[in-house]
């Protein structure tokens, strides 16, 4: 079985590449541009037969064969999707386009890694799958938002009209271990501030929620689906909703207890409420996030710790 995995060198893709080589008939094909992934993410791999690294942009043609395409190319941090947000929507449409190219041409299954992101600032809450969404198809955040619902509806048409078998998972707000300290996003934010004596900035009044789901439940659940018989589109992610306080505060307490608050304006079109109804991955998967917040935060700061000496802050 070949699989080819895109933003395989990514956080959630490295980790999804771990699983898929545990199995020793699979062989993977890892396709990163590396805008926001590493080699070291997949460097435990590198010489094994079984394994393929290509540094290559999926808004560009790609030629391989393979049974099984997991599409998780783009960078899910606003601050890294918004730094060029034209080369963003081009990672969504085209290069959904050309992976689902290849899901045509090989007889392929194909995985897209939606987003939570398409229900905008939901008015409905918590979100399920029938919610259509509240989102800002003209504002900072719609190269992401409005992309991968972009990205969903290729998928179904080429399912209707092409009959290729897709798997949609939409992803709430995943954590662990490989999240780069850079990449602007609220956990990785805090545990760096902490880490590194500075105040913990928090924008608005710190109210608007969240759920945080660990990136093992998270691979598990993507690798649940893919090979499963439901098209999606799956909500997969925590139904634990905290909000932005708590989570300083929690923070805080595990890295620095000297560590101050500072609040800052909230960021346009920032989403106040989010948090999955998980029904249907639960009846449909039998799925649900086993790992509580407080066990996963360790080893995410643990490997923020690692990354330091790299000088990733500098």
């Amino acid at each position: 079985m070949r699989h080819l995995v895109t933003g395989g060198a990514g956080f959630i893709g490295s980790h999804l590449i771990d699983q898929i080589m545990k199995d020793e008939n699979a062989e993977v094909i890892c396709v990163d541009n590396f805008q926001t992934g590493a080699k070291a993410n997949v460097a435990s791999w590198l010489g094994n037969t079984r394994f393929e690294l290509v540094r290559h942009d999926v808004s560009e043609p790609l030629r391989v064969d393979v049974d099984k395409v997991w599409h998780l190319a783009c960078p899910a941090s606003p601050r890294e999707y918004q730094r060029n947000a034209i080369a963003t929507s081009k990672t969504n449409v085209l290069g959904t386009l050309n992976m689902l190219g290849i899901a045509k041409r090989c007889r392929a299954r194909i995985l897209l890694a939606s987003t939570s992101e398409i229900y905008g600032d939901p008015l409905v809450h918590p979100q399920s799958e029938d919610y259509l969404g509240n989102v800002n198809s003209t504002g900072i955040r719609s190269c992401y938002d409005e992309g991968k619902r972009m990205a969903e509806s290729l998928c179904f048409d080429y399912a209707r009209t092409h009959g290729v078998e897709i798997r949609v998972a939409r992803i709430f707000n995943t954590y662990g271990p490989r999240m780069s300290p850079r990449d602007g996003r609220v956990v990785t934010n805090l545990i760096t501030q902490a880490l590194t004596g500075k105040a913990l900035t928090l924008y608005g009044n710190g109210l608007q929620t969240r759920s945080f789901c660990y990136v093992d439940d998270l691979v598990r659940g993507l690798m649940a689906l893919m090979n499963s018989e439901i098209e999606g589109p799956v909500n997969l992610g925590s139904p634990k909703e905290i909000t932005i306080n708590e989570l300083a505060l929690i923070v805080k307490m595990m890295v620095n207890p000297k560590a101050e608050i500072e609040y800052r304006p909230l960021p346009k079109d920032d989403p106040q409420r989010r948090k999955p109804d998980i029904t249907k991955a639960n009846k449909t998967l039998s799925w649900q996030p086993v790992e509580e917040l407080e066990t996963g935060l360790i080893k995410t700061i643990e490997s923020v710790k690692n990354q330091m000496p790299l000088g990733i802050f500098n």
